[in-house]
């Protein structure tokens, strides 16, 4: 076969294989996902084909021997009765001294009622053979049932003529008057009449229904107990599957306790050398997790509590700092050029310190879980509006709003949403190229967004993976013109998740950047953002949030407090 066939026909193959499968989906699609996803049933399902394909051979070879032992007994049965009435019949004949037509015809009579005395069978056919001259006086022909005539069979009656066998014998199908078909036996032999009445065939009919009939009894026994031997099998093979895969189930639900934040969880010993073996590595293992972290979480409180208590210590030494900065601008008149310089460098550097003590202060509450929200009602399109325009003496170049939706109120923290949003305008415009700057916002039922888009030198997918860590910079070289403090996206990520919303950036080099907030309205699990994340102006490169995809709320412990 040249290699272009085989390709067409491994083509065709694969074609009808979908087809086949597409049909068989909606029947065999649950069960085929449970084969590929469960050990279990793909062991259940594999024995108990096995064990039903050993119990199917075995039963059609017990009915097989049974039928042909059946089948062998009746016949020889048959043969040796058939046998007996011939003897019987023919010395009968020898002893009789009949030669007109009337003795002979009582004698035909005799012999037929001499045969059915002596074999177990009522079916009795005898006619004179064919192929001896006339004789006017020969008996005619006779038979108890009508059935035996028609299913004798011409190969049977030239094999009697022959005479190479004293007996012989043939299967045969019996019709009843009402339709009815039943296996049978014919066994033929030949009967030499006096007088020159000559030889006459002699067929009897044995009936084989009581043979069928027990033969559908066995049959029917066999399948019963085939039936209730699978029903005990597959009753077994289930109870040995729960046994065997007890310690596996044991492990998984232990691992997602472990998961799910129980540190305490562990893995019962099962009675059994080898899986006792896994259960003491996997509770070791537990442990040594456990310890470690503790040991983190320990760290980690220490190193909330040190960024807490140094950034409380720093604020009395800073403010006194402060006030010394103020007695210095005030009389800052009476000053060289030089010195007034040097006090309003010192001025903004404070400015900037007390920026970032309050973003530390802020991080660390979000660290140690004490955030508390204050909701009302806000309008977004207001909000990123007043923001803009505090924001746009900053820029050098135009900062848009384009409203494409949002003007109804959601419940949100109004002083973090703005936070958010200076945030990201403020990074725009630090890293915008003075170019132009828009702010898009819009809503659907699910969600309300914003969208900050620049076009200014963007970032690589790499520098995106680290683009909401705290102090990190793409460009470390960079100059900050805003004075920011390198925790502005890190604290604008926790602002948003707080809310149960998201906040993506999409960016490439030299086509810029856009930053995408998402808020879900209400107590949504999961919501589309209104906004694409990849904007109108670039090809989305089967990027799958290029129309804004399904996102989810993140988990926050938070408190919240209405306000009106």
């Amino acid at each position: 076969m040249s290699r272009a066939r085989r390709t067409r026909l491994s083509t065709v193959l694969r074609r009808v294989r979908v087809k086949w499968l597409r049909a068989t989906d909606p029947i065999l699609g649950p069960f085929r996902a449970r084969w590929r996803r469960s050990l279990m049933v793909r062991t259940m399902t594999t024995t108990g084909l096995v064990t039903g394909l050993i119990v199917l051979i075995a039963g059609l070879f017990i009915l097989g021997s049974v039928a042909d032992d059946l089948y062998s007994s009746r016949k020889e049965q048959a043969l040796s009765d058939s046998a007996r009435a011939t003897l019987a019949a023919q010395r009968q004949i020898d002893a009789s001294d009949a030669t007109d037509r009337g003795g002979l015809s009582a004698l035909a009579a005799s012999v037929r009622r001499t045969v059915q005395d002596t074999s177990s069978s009522q079916m009795v056919y005898m006619r004179r053979q064919a192929g001896q001259g006339s004789y006017p006086d020969a008996p005619p022909p006779s038979y108890t049932s009508e059935m035996l005539p028609e299913a004798v069979t011409s190969e049977l009656a030239n094999a009697v003529q022959s005479g190479e066998e004293a007996q012989l014998w043939q299967p045969v199908t019996f019709t009843a008057e009402d339709g009815t078909l039943s296996s049978g036996i014919i066994v033929a032999s030949s009967l030499t009449f006096p007088s020159g009445a000559g030889v006459y065939d002699l067929y009897i009919g044995y009936d084989l229904a009581d043979t069928q009939d027990t033969l559908a009894f066995v049959q029917r026994t066999l399948l019963i107990t085939a039936a209730a031997m699978m029903a005990f099998i597959g009753v077994l093979v289930w109870i040995m599957s729960r046994i065997v895969f007890r310690p596996i189930r044991a492990a998984a639900a232990t691992s997602r306790r472990l998961a799910a934040g129980e540190s305490d969880a562990r893995m019962p010993l099962q009675n059994d050398e080898h899986f006792d073996v896994l259960s003491e590595g996997f509770n070791e293992m537990a442990e040594t997790l456990q310890m470690r972290i503790q040991e983190l979480d320990q760290l980690s409180e220490m190193q909330q509590r040190f960024v807490s208590d140094v950034s409380h210590e720093l604020r009395t030494p800073l403010t006194t700092v402060r006030l010394a900065s103020q007695v210095l601008q005030s009389n800052a008149e009476g000053l060289e050029a030089g010195q007034q310089r040097a006090v309003e460098v010192l001025n903004a550097q404070i400015d900037r310190f007390e920026s970032l003590l309050e973003d530390l202060l802020e991080i660390s509450r979000y660290d140690a879980g004490r955030v508390t929200l204050e909701t009302e009602p806000t309008n977004l399109v207001k909000l990123a509006t007043e923001v803009v325009d505090s924001l746009q003496p900053l820029s050098p170049g135009i900062i848009e709003v384009r409203a494409l939706g949002g003007y109804g109120r959601v419940d949100v923290d109004a002083r973090r949403i703005r936070r958010i949003v200076s945030n990201l305008v403020g990074n725009a415009i630090e890293h915008g190229e003075g170019r132009e700057i828009v702010v898009t916002i819009d809503s659907n039922a699910s969600a309300v967004s914003l969208a900050v888009r620049d076009w200014g030198i963007g970032m690589r997918a790499d520098d995106l993976d680290h683009v909401f860590d705290r102090f990190w910079r793409a460009d470390p070289s960079r100059k900050r013109t805003l004075g920011g403090t390198g925790l502005g996206l890190a604290i604008a990520q926790e602002d948003a998740a707080v809310h149960g919303g998201i906040i993506e950036a999409w960016s490439k080099p030299g086509q810029g950047t856009n930053f995408r907030l998402t808020l879900p309205r209400g107590d949504a699990t999961s919501f589309m953002s209104p906004l694409p994340l990849v904007p109108d102006d670039v090809e989305a490169e089967g990027d799958p949030q290029a129309t804004g995809g399904w996102l989810r709320r993140p988990l926050r412990r938070i408190r919240k407090e209405g306000r009106r």
